[in-house]
């Protein structure tokens, strides 16, 4: 009996608490919309300092790129821009595309470009809605948002001109990456999931873990923000913030990027912006780590001619036991799976050298060209050495035709 009163009143406390958080998400949304006119006050983005950090960072590699902001058109927005940095244009080779995850943008793949842009032609983009992308609103239906960002690919590929590519995605860039995949299959020559977010189901057990009262109010109550919402909260103190919460990502670089500061300034110039695809993955996701839609119960819809490189951190948050369920689903279909001993999550910065193979010979098999057999590379001399090269950006836009 008193167990049931027991129960029966945390339940009440549950429900008024949740009543207020509602409350107070209400008022705080109030608040911030009535000082939004001071908000570049506040928030120290520049679209200046976001294109010199990023083109200090890009300096430290050696391959000459060109950059350009390319107009897909009102995919979303009125007229939407996709910033691209290209290397290796001349190269007859199949080009090489990149997507990065969450948050991220064009400069942190500086560990790997000079690897990949040794033999073959490499674009890399920033997502629309991220870095220094246009960033339109996107519809808050999750399958549509999904569709708005594969659709600005597709547009972004016309107006490049490219016919057929290998396209790798790292974690959110990963789920578009096969969601691209699975609508254009006559484009993917390979396919390329680095640690990917969104693939496996949400476990059923989830909900019921034991997790303590004030660790659910408190889930409860950021709920409805976006994910990244405390570097903009935070203001000019954005990039403290990160640097406190994840030392470790200036780590991950500090052996090629010798100014420890420029990596966090980049993260934070990308993320004091308008949450604009950050606001999409949000309707995308349920709770951080999984989607709505799972993309592993989508999988089977890929063109079985489209072979597939998986692509996990050992260490890694993600879960990649959607990677033998592909694998099972996909059997008569070219799946490679494999976990990179000691890479986190941001597998391509933890073990460049050897992620740099792995993804290398998904390029070489789309050449037709054998792979060389694999060699212990995963030691100190995971970084590349420090070099300079001299840099051409261009910011014009190419036309929609």
């Amino acid at each position: 009996m008193f167990t049931l009163i027991e129960n029966f009143l945390i339940m009440i406390v549950q429900s008024i608490f949740k009543l207020y958080a509602r409350l107070y998400m209400k008022f705080l949304i109030i608040i911030v919309g009535w000082f939004s006119s001071s908000w570049i006050s506040w928030n120290k983005y520049s679209d200046s300092m976001l294109r010199a950090v990023e083109k200090k960072i890009l300096q430290y590699c050696r391959t000459v790129y060109r950059g350009c902001y390319v107009d897909v058109g009102p995919v979303v927005g009125p007229a939407d821009k996709i910033w691209t940095i290209s290397m290796n244009q001349d190269s007859t080779k199949t080009p090489l595309v990149l997507l990065h995850g969450l948050g991220a943008g064009v400069a942190l793949w500086c560990l790997n470009l000079d690897s990949f842009a040794a033999t073959r032609p490499v674009y890399a983009i920033d997502v629309l809605g991220f870095g220094r992308s246009t960033r339109p609103k996107f519809s808050t239906d999750a399958i549509e948002a999904e569709q708005q960002l594969v659709k600005s690919i597709e547009e972004w590929r016309k107006e490049m001109k490219l016919e057929k590519f290998v396209l790798l995605g790292h974690s959110m860039g990963g789920f578009l990456a096969a969601s691209y995949a699975i609508t254009h299959p006559d484009r993917v020559k390979h396919l390329i999931l680095a640690d990917p977010w969104g693939f496996p189901e949400r476990p059923p057990d989830y909900a019921r873990k034991e997790i303590p009262f004030w660790v659910k109010a408190i889930a409860y109550t950021l709920q409805p923000l976006n994910p990244l919402w405390a570097v903009r909260a935070a203001g000019p103190l954005g990039q403290w913030v990160i640097n406190t919460a994840r030392p470790d990502i200036t780590k991950k670089f500090s052996v090629f990027v010798k100014d420890e500061y420029l990596i966090t300034q980049y993260l934070y110039q990308c993320n004091s912006q308008s949450p604009s695809g950050e606001g999409a993955f949000h309707t995308m996701m349920s709770g951080f780590g999984w989607a709505k839609h799972p993309m592993v119960n989508r999988i089977d819809g890929l063109a079985p001619e489209v072979p597939i490189t998986l692509l996990y951190g050992s260490r890694s948050w993600v879960d990649n036991s959607a990677g033998e369920i592909i694998r099972e689903k996909r059997k008569t279909s070219d799946v490679n799976l494999q976990v990179i001993v000691g890479a986190g999550h941001h597998v391509y910065a933890d073990r460049p050298d050897t992620f740099n193979k792995y993804v290398n010979d998904a390029c070489d098999a789309a050449d037709g060209v054998k792979p060389k057999k694999m060699l212990a590379i995963q030691g100190v001399s995971d970084l590349p050495e420090e070099t300079t090269k001299t840099e051409s950006e261009k910011d014009t836009d190419l036309q929609t035709t």
